[in-house]
Order: C-alpha cells, then sequence, then structure tokens
C-alpha cells in the first residue's frame, strides 16, 4: 500500500535556523530518503519551499480566484513529503516516527486511495 508521510511544519520555523543548521538537517532528511530508497520503499520525496511562495487556485462561478501564499488562516505549512510502499499502517507510522522531521514538525500520515473510498 502506498502511504504519504507529510510534514507540516509550523509557519516560520525555517527562519529560527541558520544556514549551516538548515543545511545538516536537510542532510539528516536526504540521508533518511536514501534509506528508504535503498530499502525499495521510497516512490517519491520532494522538499517544498515555505508557502509565501505558493498559490492556491480555486474556481468560483467558473472563474479562476488565485491566493498567493503566505495564507493567514493556517498556522502551518506542508513543508514537504515521502511518498512510501509499505505494508500496513502501522509501518508507515513506524517510518513517521523515524522521518528526522518528527523532532520539530509533525508528520502526517495518510494510505492514499480514489477519493471516492471513505
Amino acid at each position: 500500500m502506498r502511504y504519504l508521510l507529510m510534514i507540516h511544519e509550523k509557519r516560520g520555523e525555517r527562519d529560527t535556523r541558520g544556514e549551516e543548521q538548515g543545511r545538516a538537517l536537510y542532510r539528516e532528511m536526504t540521508a533518511f530518503g536514501e534509506r528508504l530508497r535503498a530499502e525499495g520503499r521510497l516512490l517519491a520525496v520532494e522538499s517544498l519551499l515555505p508557502d509565501r511562495h505558493a498559490v492556491r487556485v480555486q474556481l468560483e462561478q467558473g472563474r479562476a480566484q488565485l491566493r498567493d501564499g503566505p495564507f493567514a488562516e493556517t498556522r502551518e505549512m506542508v513543508g514537504g513529503f515521502f511518498l512510501v510502499e509499505c505494508a500496513d499502517r502501522a509501518e508507515a507510522v513506524a517510518l513517521a516516527q523515524e522521518c528526522p522531521a518528527a523532532r520539530f514538525a509533525c508528520v502526517e500520515v495518510r494510505e492514499c486511495g480514489p477519493c471516492y473510498r471513505a
């Protein structure tokens, strides 16, 4: 089964780190991803820029409404994700607990599936 390990960071968290600390953390996250790849469990991984670089798109009465970030109604932003193949939810949760981001952010575990499945 496919699971998404979605990293929810506090907005501004990255701004509290110096470049050296940020690079060290990025190396840890990259090493975690490489380990998952070597184990044959990693399907995709991406780090995302802060949401001040984002735009939200929604159609209202057939017209596109665009809203530039950051998004004031949220206290967190999605900072990145790992898409992994796991035998079950317990295995995905165990990986989330091993993720270096769990030390400073929330790692949400979501099973992938069709949108009509409840």
